[in-house]
């Protein structure tokens, strides 16, 4: 029997009228209404709908009664404008989400980043990642969020893994609670939800979800002894809500259910034994459950939409992330229910869970008294003075060396005057891409130190004498910005054409050092390189103290993990 919600207990701690509320409006509500209520939309700027359909966001929650939001880009004011919208709208006040797992920067364009997961690890420190958390919690609150997708509590054991490469918080279950805890118990001084992800956890392999069914294949006792206890401590910390990953853990699934063949496995999303199962009953997880993004091939591949959309619900999922089609995905849902794939009671199990969520923030209270919404007044705090030294701070603890076997540092005017700049990009015009941004942020601060700067042409393939490259260079400094989203299943350095004479062929001539301000495992496409440095972020505050590090006005205070080295032993020479 599945197991249905205790609103009296942990996360939810509802008081009588709390609960009063949740019955009430659940009794009140019409079949249209309770298969609304399991739907996240997301909206982009620039159109309404991540389906493309021609709705307003009025429109949206009038015609299919969603209980959840997100939304993709936009500045502060924007999205203060378009939440209070969608609250005012909205007869049932909504749960709105974003993903802060570094600090404001996830729910706007103009948030203040503080610290990665990988930054965090690096930096040691737990104020770091409290302070993570609380400017997260901040900056989301000024907008009108109530709920943070994060932190990602997975644990990076393959270093081939760019999925979670930069937003996992450790290489061990240890590190990983001993940084996401306090991220979380910053991030509750503002009164945010937490969602963590990705269930049952991602990092031990190196493909995307958004690409093909992720696997976990450890076994029940490695599981247990690792990502277990991740999420052991979180649900003992009173986490709210887990987002289930489009992951398979065939292990354990054939374990908890011997009937199961290779062909029977399905990802987390979808499997009961997970959800209902592991998670909800044998963990004793009372709060609830989001699926991923139901558009990632992790999901697709499993079976038709028609029968994936109510599935979710089935398998204990309580809300399913993004439609495909408003009314297709809406109809496919209310279907499952008519057929008997989801029953009265999962689906009335479903509602509470959502319900009582936006009870324990009191969300019917505000919309009643009127301040439900938010005001421009409440955006002083985005990109404040606070939140700006917690970021200066991060970046002084969390900036690492990793290597500089040469001993080439420090970086000075006199002997390093000309610097040939080379900037490595990933994907180009997808949703994360690198920034010129950073090149002239670069430039600027190097010229004013007194260094002359040329920034090298990649396209090419011409390297040209090396006695003049020589005599014309006094160092080389690559600068990697290799981001990217959901085009391949991991990331590595793409040089810009074939033999570009960006590739380090210069390393025994001039001296060179190269910083990456995203992921931290190049030495496994650069091992070449003497001097590396991961930075983690591309802001102009990192990119400033990077400077000053190379210069050596102030220490490298971050410590690499050991997955850095990407199993190379060259990389380490």
């Amino acid at each position: 029997m599945p197991t249905l919600v205790d609103l009296t207990a942990a996360p939810y701690h509802l008081d009588a009228d709390q609960i009063a509320w949740v019955e009430q409006t659940l009794a009140s509500m019409t079949l249209d209404e309770q298969v609304g209520q399991l739907f996240t939309n997301l909206f982009f700027f620039g159109e309404d709908s991540f389906s493309g359909n021609a709705y307003t966001a009025e429109q949206i929650i009038e015609k299919f009664h969603i209980g959840l939001a997100r939304y993709h880009g936009g500045d502060a004011a924007t999205v203060q404008g378009l939440l209070n919208r969608l609250q005012s709208a909205s007869k049932i006040p909504m749960l709105v989400a974003a993903n802060c797992d570094s600090g404001g920067n996830g729910a706007m364009s103009d948030g203040t980043y503080v610290a990665s997961g990988a930054q965090t690890e690096a930096s040691g420190s737990t104020d770091v990642a409290f302070n993570a958390g609380f400017v997260s919690g901040r900056e989301m609150r000024a907008i009108g969020v109530n709920l943070n997708f994060d932190p990602c509590v997975d644990v990076l054991q393959n270093w081939r893994n760019t999925i979670v490469n930069t937003r996992a918080y450790g290489t061990n279950a240890a590190d990983v609670i001993r940084y996401t805890i306090p991220f979380v118990q910053g991030q509750r001084e503002s009164g945010v939800l937490t969602c963590i992800k990705h269930w049952p956890g991602d990092g031990t392999e190196e493909r995307d979800q958004h690409l093909v069914l992720g696997v976990n294949e450890l076994t029940p006792a490695e599981w247990e002894a690792g990502f277990g206890e991740v999420y052991r401590a979180h649900i003992a910390n009173g986490v709210e809500m887990v987002m289930a990953g489009h992951i398979a853990l065939p292990h354990y699934q054939q374990q908890l259910n011997p009937a199961l063949t290779d062909a029977d496995i399905l990802p987390a999303t979808l499997a009961e034994e997970l959800i209902n199962g592991l998670l909800k009953t044998q963990l004793g997880f009372n709060g609830a459950v989001i699926t991923d993004a139901s558009h990632m091939l992790g999901m697709t591949s499993a079976m038709r939409r028609e029968d994936y959309v109510p599935q979710a619900i089935a398998a204990g999922c309580d809300a399913f992330l993004f439609f495909n089609d408003l009314k297709e995905d809406f109809g496919f849902m209310k279907a499952g229910i008519e057929r008997g794939i989801i029953t009265k009671e999962r689906l009335d199990d479903a509602n509470r869970r959502i319900l009582g969520l936006k009870a324990k923030l009191n969300l019917h209270l505000q919309q009643a008294a009127g301040t439900l919404l938010r005001t421009p007044e409440d955006l002083a705090v985005v990109g404040c003075e606070e939140h700006l030294a917690m970021r200066a701070d991060a970046a002084d603890r969390g900036i690492t060396l990793v290597k500089n076997t040469l001993d080439q540092l420090p970086l000075n005017p006199r002997d390093h005057r000309r610097i040939r700049l080379y900037h490595l990009t990933g994907e180009q015009g997808g949703i994360m891409a690198a920034s010129d941004a950073t090149v002239q942020t670069y430039l600027r601060l190097l010229t004013e130190r007194g260094y002359e700067v040329t920034v090298n042409d990649g396209t090419s393939r011409v390297k040209g004498s090396t006695l003049a490259y020589r005599r014309e260079v006094d160092a080389a400094l690559i600068v990697a910005e290799v981001v990217g989203y959901g085009a391949q299943n991991n990331y590595r350095i793409i040089w810009k054409t074939a033999m570009s004479n960006e590739c380090p062929w210069y390393v025994w001539e001039v001296p060179t050092f190269m910083v990456s301000h995203n992921y931290t495992t190049h030495l496994h496409d650069a091992t070449m390189v003497k001097c590396l440095v991961n930075a983690y972020d591309a802001n102009p505050e990192t990119i400033r103290q990077v400077i000053d590090k190379l210069e050596g006005r102030s220490p490298f205070r971050g410590t690499p993990n050991d997955l850095v080295w990407a199993d190379k032993w060259q990389a380490r020479l």
